[in-house]
């Protein structure tokens, strides 16, 4: 029996007046009970207990103990009930990553129903388009679109898949016309995202076909909402996944464009560092994203086909 136990065994036994009530109490026999207050007496090198056979009393050292290791397990007790309480109601900073995009369209829209549920959390959101270290940063949950975190220490929560598309402006395609084929895009303005992979060269497959074409940028970026913003105005036809641009191809300000073939899909997950026990304002916040994009069916959307090619 460790330490702990031995003294949370002694501070029953002088509380109760009685080893076997002690014992029982612990769910001990009488004998373990008896070689475990020895235990303790031989470490301390002091008698804490004396016994007859009518009765058990502390000795002045035991008294004197016992007034301590009250109080030392009263402030443990009191530790482990405002864990338990932290893990029930969720205080403290919540520090989220992702990119601007998915900041804008996807983090900041929900953070009033969130604060509202949580009021104990503040939210800080480090807006980023490259991947911050989760843990340098002291990051708690990062919005990813990989499969993997190079970390073993991170744990990832898929979220939705998407797929990435071609879409741009009625106006700008009563200009320059409908590409009809992917050479087609060689005659036409790009809205390139500089952080993808590979982002000159887009490789579309549909159904066994697979084509790699080569593309130079109108305009390059390595921030989303600027070329979603180039796109609304008309200035080329932009490459970028559906949650982006969804509802505004919703309410018609951008079309999809070769819908028929596809670009590599991505995965939105939930990255933070892998821990037994989450804290509370971590476990609640994954669990709230993932209930809503359950409810809004992202995925669904996000992956089906838009319109005609």
């Amino acid at each position: 029996m460790d330490r702990f136990a031995e003294i949370q065994l002694f501070v029953q036994v002088a509380e109760t007046g009685s080893l076997s009530r002690a014992a029982e109490a612990l769910g001990l026999s009488n004998a373990a009970a008896s070689r475990h207050l020895q235990a303790l007496e031989d470490r301390l090198a002091a008698r804490l207990v004396e016994r007859n056979t009518r009765r058990l009393f502390l000795t002045d050292t035991g008294q004197e103990f016992f007034s301590r290791a009250k109080t030392l397990l009263a402030d443990l007790q009191d530790a482990e009930d405002a864990v338990n309480a932290s893990t029930l109601n969720p205080t403290g900073t919540l520090r989220i990553t992702a990119s601007l995009s998915f900041s804008m369209q996807h983090i900041a829209p929900l953070l009033r129903e969130y604060t509202l549920r949580y009021p104990n959390v503040s939210v800080h959101v480090e807006a980023a388009n490259r991947y911050l270290d989760i843990i340098d940063n002291n990051i708690d949950v990062a919005i990813r679109t990989r499969e993997f975190e190079p970390d073993s220490n991170i744990t990832v929560r898929r979220l939705a898949a998407t797929r990435r598309i071609l879409v741009a402006a009625p106006r700008y395609l009563a200009r320059h016309g409908r590409p009809q084929t992917l050479e087609d895009l060689q005659g036409h303005q790009l809205l390139i995202y500089t952080h993808a992979n590979n982002p000159n060269e887009l490789r579309f497959t549909r159904g066994d076909e697979t084509r790699a074409v080569h593309v130079k940028g109108l305009l390059e970026s390595n921030d989303g909402q600027i070329l979603r913003a180039a796109a609304l105005d008309g200035l080329g036809i932009l490459v970028q996944p559906a949650y982006i641009v969804y509802e505004d191809m919703v309410a018609g300000r951008l079309v999809p464009v070769l819908d028929d073939w596809d670009l590599p899909r991505l995965t939105i997950n939930l990255a933070y560092p892998s821990r037994k026990h989450l804290s509370a304002k971590v476990r609640t916040f994954i669990d709230f994203m993932a209930e809503h994009f359950a409810r809004m069916n992202y995925e669904q959307k996000w992956t089906g086909r838009f319109g005609v090619s």
